[in-house]
């Protein structure tokens, strides 16, 4: 089952590499902002195995309708932060799947608030597609581009986010767009 999983990594950064060559990121400033959502414990290594807790987590939001438990939501969107990094990509992190929030104090139960912190990052958006394979693709890129000093500063492993939009109200035929965490 791993050798699929790699497999299937592999083909989508093939397929995908000439595409995102001719898209660089742009740095934009972000401003401070708080999720609330659920959250777990994985690592680069684990998601790239095939026994990966991301996908487990977005079915548990959704057959869960976490969405509609948690007040005071700022914005229409869905967030995936990636935070708490022990060391790089392949390094333990925490991932949180939630809805930026305007209060900070109100937190349902079995749920987490995090703080994006203010800061530089590198803004890219993935290609339109099914989310299984635009949002690793795109993560992959983010990756390649970071191996080759490319993505407008070094990466700082300190809170990374993708933002799902109007434009990924389809699982099929999302596109999304990831914020990397700039020094």
């Amino acid at each position: 089952m791993r050798r699929f999983y790699v497999s299937i990594a592999l083909t989508i950064l093939v397929s995908t590499a000439a595409i995102f060559a001719q898209t660089a990121p742009k740095v934009v400033q972000q401003d401070e902002f708080s999720i609330v959502g659920i959250q777990a414990r994985t690592s680069g290594d684990k998601e790239m195995s095939g026994d990966g807790v991301i996908p487990q987590m977005w079915q548990r939001f959704y057959q869960e309708q976490i969405l509609d438990k948690i007040p005071n939501r700022a914005d229409q969107n869905v967030y995936a932060l990636y935070t708490d990094f022990s060391r790089d990509r392949m390094g333990a992190y925490t991932v949180v799947i939630g809805v930026k929030v305007k209060d900070k104090s109100q937190v349902p139960d079995g749920m987490v608030l995090k703080t994006v912190p203010a800061g530089k990052y590198a803004l890219l958006t993935s290609e339109k597609g099914p989310a299984p394979t635009v949002i690793p693709a795109a993560w992959m890129k983010v990756a390649a581009l970071e191996d080759k000093d490319q993505l407008g500063g070094k990466r700082a492993y300190k809170t990374d986010f993708e933002v799902y939009g109007p434009s990924a109200v389809d699982p099929q035929n999302l596109q999304a767009d990831l914020y990397v965490s700039l020094k």
